[in-house]
């Protein structure tokens, strides 16, 4: 089974600047061993349901020690079959144009 998590959270009363909140949680999700990707927007996760929201539960505890108002978006895609989607769901679109999408 394959869940793919998306996520972005940031405090929303720190100021405009925020990556220093965002890196203690790529922090956390690059010490859980699961499968990720990060991007200009957020986080996607890959792993079974209950690694995935606990990596995302750490993720708040250690944001809401020092942050008094959180922002959190979340969406979930869940598979009962498969593995290693993050590279094959990429992978599928690039056969179906016939080129690599991804950028240096």
């Amino acid at each position: 089974m394959s869940t793919l998590v998306e996520f972005s959270m940031s405090p929303m009363d720190k100021g405009p600047s925020l990556s220093a909140f965002v890196a203690r949680s790529v922090d956390i999700i690059d010490r859980s061993g699961l499968d990720y990707r990060v991007n200009a927007m957020g986080t996607i996760l890959e792993g079974d349901w209950s690694e995935c929201m606990a990596v995302v539960e750490q993720c708040f505890a250690r944001m809401s020690e020092d942050c008094d108002r959180i922002t959190c978006s979340i969406k979930i895609d869940y598979r009962s079959e498969g593995t290693a989607r993050l590279d094959r769901k990429v992978k599928s679109i690039e056969q179906r144009l016939g080129r690599s999408i991804e950028k240096p």
